[in-house]
């Protein structure tokens, strides 16, 4: 059998019912809009608001804002996660895909933390509380406070991430691990890169785009978080099979 044409093979199971289970999720928000919204009862929000629930750390990844955000992830998972599901076999590919996932969720989370905190201690204790009690269903009928920390600080806690992106950044991470040289073709410019150098260059743009841009309607740290996450499972299991990649 030859490995590079297995592993580039065709959509292996667990890609393919992941890439089922967002879609039908992204139905089931268009769905159901109209008396509930799934963002906002699955989506994660941060522990610091009384709409966190745990088990939103899992759920959020198969929510997604809208059809463009959900094409372009599952795109991504489809392209690159069913080579390395083909060449890791099903469950490690299971494993790795939730650990980058809810590696990010934790990143992102912290991050956030830090800014929240920081906006809690330039604001007196009044404006904080008016935020902690009225915030989220002022989100909920699209309107904000005009004073805009409080309006920051609102979205900080009060609006949930969504999306499969932290998984999908951890994927693109393993694929150049696992393929540096291998050649891909950009969109915009077209031109062919070697894998390792595009994900070292996506990297770096999120970092720089999480840094410079703090309160983001995009998780850039969740991506950072997503391929933190994924190098140290790939490298935990490499130091324990030296074979591995």
């Amino acid at each position: 059998m030859n490995y590079r044409q297995s592993a580039f093979g065709g959509t292996p199971p667990v890609v393919k019912n992941l890439i089922i289970i967002n879609a039908l999720m992204l139905l089931g928000y268009y769905a159901f809009r109209g008396s509930i919204n799934l963002n906002w009862e699955l989506g994660l929000f941060h522990w610091t608001s009384d709409q966190f629930e745990p088990y939103q750390f899992v759920t959020h990844m198969f929510m997604h804002g809208g059809f463009a955000h959900l094409f372009f992830n599952m795109f991504a998972l489809w392209m690159f996660g069913r080579v390395l599901e083909n060449v890791w076999g099903p469950k490690r590919f299971f494993i790795y895909y939730f650990v980058t996932g809810l590696g990010a969720a934790f990143l992102h989370l912290m991050v956030n933390y830090i800014q929240i905190q920081s906006l809690i201690a330039q604001m007196p204790q009044e404006q904080v509380n008016t935020v902690m009690e009225k915030g989220f269903n002022a989100l909920q009928n699209n309107q904000n406070f005009t004073n805009p920390d409080m309006a920051k600080l609102n979205l900080s806690m009060n609006i949930p991430t969504v999306g499969a992106s932290g998984a999908v950044f951890g994927i693109l991470l393993a694929f150049g691990m696992l393929f540096p040289n291998t050649q891909l073709l950009l969109i915009f410019p077209p031109i062919p890169i070697k894998a390792k150098y595009f994900v070292m260059g996506y990297g770096a743009i999120e970092l720089f785009l999480g840094i410079s841009q703090p309160g983001s309607n995009v998780a850039h740290f969740a991506h950072i978080g997503g391929m933190i996450f994924g190098f140290i499972l790939i490298k935990y299991w490499n130091s324990r099979k030296s074979s591995f990649y």
